[in-house]
């Protein structure tokens, strides 16, 4: 067996699984602000503060995957298409 046969099972069960994880939470945290919606920031001192709101999420700590985000898409539009 070809090593590129092989290999077509193993994308397909990882599609599988990321469709899950899309499905089952269609919410991720947020990659710039690791999911706290705010960036920390350090006094003189060296203590943590809270610094300004996260712009990528606008505070919320959340993101739409990129899967979720591919489905609500095509569901739209075939939503569009048949009403």
């Amino acid at each position: 067996m070809t090593p590129a046969l092989a290999a077509i099972p193993i994308l397909l069960l990882v599609t599988f699984c990321y469709l899950a994880l899309c499905a089952a939470s269609p919410y991720g945290d947020c990659r710039k602000c690791n999911g706290i919606g705010f960036a920390l920031r350090t006094d003189r001192r060296g203590t943590p503060k809270r610094g300004r709101v996260c712009r990528r999420c606008r505070g919320h700590g959340k993101r739409v995957r990129i899967g979720r985000a591919a489905f609500n898409h095509t569901h739209r539009l075939y939503r569009d298409g048949t009403h």
